[in-house]
């Protein structure tokens, strides 16, 4: 996957998130980060690989993500990959 693609995946994964009362709480808790963090880091691939981890991380959460961009999973974990997810992990 082109590291451009897997910029926008994750930025419409990062949509999906922020549109959902409960997974942005979610995502929020467990990442510590805050719309300031959010507002300088969200074009890092970085932060763009730990929004597809959260996803990743409950699989209902990354089908549903990866549904409502016309996508298959397979795909949003080929993505975070590409933005640097999962080095190390070679599964």
């Amino acid at each position: 996957m082109q590291n451009e693609t897997s910029d926008i995946v994750a930025l419409r994964a990062f949509a999906f998130i922020m549109e959902n009362d409960d997974l942005r709480e979610r995502f929020l808790a467990l990442t510590g980060l805050d719309v300031e963090n959010l507002k300088t880091t969200l074009s890092t691939p970085a932060t763009l690989a730990s929004i597809l981890e959260f996803l990743i991380g409950h699989e209902p959460d990354l089908v549903e993500a990866a549904n409502a961009q016309k996508l298959n999973p397979e795909q949003l974990v080929a993505a975070w990959r590409d933005l640097g997810g999962g080095v190390g992990q070679e599964w």
